[in-house]
């Protein structure tokens, strides 16, 4: 009888929800939000996304709403209370690095109320963004816990004929982003996820999640149970060699992450800030040691390189000679011999002013790896030590390395990192990582995080020879979107595999990738004997930006961009085609009545070969380059 009378309250509910449904609509009416209630199981739910471009297209059939913890369940016996009406979000806010500087967290919001069978109350705040949605789950009560999370079944469906790009999961996120195109693959996917939905207009989503905190764990998305399902699951047990608890623990009141998707053109992608708009804003209240910049880098073509405190040497002396703030100690360093020892190497580095940074193994037990310095900041106290004698010495920062997990006790770490480390002054940059989740809003000492396949495997594979420039081409549209990348690009000798880019796509690459740090790989001698125009732009290019512009591209073929420092703009492209062909630069950006001096830096007649024009533009002009294949140019534009 009490069955009876739920099934006949929820199908009274469903009908009253129906009647007085509320659709959400983004500031600008391009995004719809909508949620309703499965004809065939009454008490799931699910939300629905639209983009309205010439024609409604569906980027979302239906993202089922399903949370189970071990004591209740939140899936398929839930009942809508009430929907809130919209209110507005508008938040401004200032980054130190990143695509812009000045941002804005503008939004459409509501939020749903639920109960279950139980009388247990679940919340779903939702968010529609002029460039995709947010939504997050909340148990409101308060009280209770430690609860365990049995898993979470968010689910997000997609049309079968949707293109995708998609990266197979591996803890490191270290992998290529393949284009199914002509077949749906089944596995396991990290994110950020990339889909190509519509008929008569293109419409690109961009899959990740934002603001993980203490409370969870990271997730992944799955499709194998259906392949145009996308559930989210938890870490695997073997992850981080079988340390951490699976499921996630809770106490009440509690807020999962965001489930983010930005949605639109390609421009909305690659401009968006959202995943750190709707992340916790900064905790620090003195950030004026936070210096974004670029650092010479040893390890690429040394990987021993820091054991040497002579070859260590000639990289600080190159960032003296380029300008560069940083030098980066990589691994090893507690090894160092040739005439001397690290603080030898940090007093040398003080005394060119060029600023050290030092390298650290996170260690524990959730990584094998054997090389130091490791396991000094596995505890509260440990970390306290070692922060201190850096700040002592003179160090401005810590690349930590071989996360290998994103369970719960690994996102916890990850931010004991990051708050003992701003008690000390000290930048972050993680490696070996997961990847962005918005805490370089949070912890803007955050520069960076690895999490991409990057150019330290011309080191390890012969990949990148033949895979290169099409993947270079790719991160622009997924991995960078979501946050700083520490891919340590430029290089124009080889390493243990030979690149097969050109010098100009090379040179291109450090204004197309954003990281907070930039680390540029190459050896002090292919930074020689570049060029006077090459050699002086990496002197001054900028690495945190006012402003970022997406000119042109398609994923895997090419892309333009366009940042600006100031009144200066730089222009990147890139080739990832193996073929020659001519990529047109529109100057819709620039400001109309004015005129800029212009600076090209493009493609010789062979590879290694640079081809250098001066000329003037104005907003409306275009201007098209020929690229050689796997080519590339950057172009500078100072106003007159």
């Amino acid at each position: 009888m009490n069955r009876i009378r739920h099934s006949l309250l929820l199908f009274l509910l469903a009908v009253a929800v129906r009647v007085n449904a509320q659709q959400l609509y983004s500031p600008n009416k391009k995004i719809e939000l909508s949620l309703s209630q499965s004809k065939e199981k009454p008490g799931s739910w699910f939300l629905s996304v639209y983009y309205h471009g010439k024609a409604k297209t569906p980027v979302f059939s239906q993202i089922k709403l399903r949370l189970e913890r071990e004591d209740q369940s939140f899936t398929d016996n839930l009942s809508l209370k009430s929907s809130s009406k919209p209110v507005p979000i508008k938040e401004q806010y200032t980054a130190l690095h990143g695509k812009s500087s000045k941002r804005e967290n503008k939004a459409q919001e509501i939020t749903f109320a639920f109960v279950n069978t139980k009388g247990s109350k679940l919340n779903v705040v939702a968010r529609a963004y002029n460039n995709g949605i947010a939504f997050k789950y909340e148990f409101p009560e308060k009280g209770q816990g430690p609860l365990v999370m049995k898993r979470e079944a968010t689910a997000f469906e997609v049309e079968d004929k949707a293109e995708r790009w998609l990266q197979k999961f591996v803890t490191s996120y270290e992998g290529f982003y393949p284009d199914q195109k002509d077949s749906t693959l089944t596995g396991e996917w990290g994110y950020p996820a990339l889909f190509k939905t519509g008929n008569q207009e293109p419409c690109w989503a961009l899959l990740t999640e934002a603001n993980v905190d203490r409370n969870y764990c990271a997730t992944k998305l799955s499709n194998m149970l259906s392949k145009s399902s996308y559930h989210l699951e938890y870490p695997a047990a073997t992850d981080g060699f079988n340390t951490g608890q699976v499921n996630p623990t809770l106490t009440l009141p509690w807020s999962s992450p965001w489930r983010v998707a930005i949605i639109g053109q390609l421009a909305d992608l690659v401009e968006s800030t959202l995943v750190e708009d709707v992340s916790k804003p900064s905790q620090l209240t003195k950030t004026d040691w936070i210096k974004p910049g670029v650092s010479s880098w040893v390890y690429w073509a040394y990987n021993h390189g820091t054991k040497d405190y002579k070859k260590l040497c000639e990289y600080i002396d190159l960032a003296a000679r380029m300008g560069w703030p940083y030098t980066l100690m990589d691994w090893e360093w507690d090894e160092m011999t040739n005439g001397g020892t690290l603080e030898d190497a940090v007093n040398y580095a003080k005394s060119k002013g060029i600023k050290p940074l030092l390298w650290y193994n996170s260690g524990g037990a959730h990584n094998e790896v054997t090389s130091g310095p490791r396991d000094r900041l596995t505890t509260p106290e440990s970390r306290a030590k070692e922060f201190a004698w850096l700040k002592k010495i003179g160090i401005y920062g810590v690349k930590v390395d071989f996360f290998e997990s994103d369970k719960q006790d690994m996102m916890r770490y990850y931010l004991d990192i990051l708050e003992d480390a701003a008690r000390y002054e000290l930048m972050v940059n993680f490696h070996g990582s997961t990847v962005p989740r918005g805490w370089s809003r949070t912890y803007p000492h955050l520069m960076s995080m690895e999490a991409v396949y990057g150019g330290e495997q011309y080191n390890n594979q012969e990949y990148m020879t033949t895979k290169g420039a099409w993947h270079n081409t790719l991160l622009p549209f997924t991995r960078n979107v979501i946050g700083p990348m520490d891919y340590t690009p430029v290089a124009f000798t080889n390493s243990q595999h030979a690149h097969t880019t050109t010098y100009s796509h090379e040179l291109a690459l450090a204004v197309l990738f954003e990281s907070g740090i930039q680390h540029l790989a190459d050896r002090p001698q292919g930074f020689d004997q570049l060029p006077d125009p090459a050699k002086f732009m990496l002197k001054e290019v900028p690495n945190a930006w006012d402003e970022t512009q997406f000119l042109a591209g398609y994923p895997g073929k090419e892309v333009v961009m366009a940042r600006r420092k100031a009144g200066l703009w730089y222009v990147a492209g890139i080739n990832g085609e193996d073929r020659s062909k001519k990529i047109s630069i529109p100057f819709h950006f620039l400001t109309k009545g004015k005129t800029y001096r212009a600076e090209l830096i493009a493609d010789g007649e062979y590879d290694s070969g640079f081809n250098v024009k001066y000329t003037t533009v104005k907003e409306g002009d275009a201007l098209e380059v020929e690229c050689l294949p796997r080519g590339g140019f950057t172009l500078i534009l100072n106003e007159m």
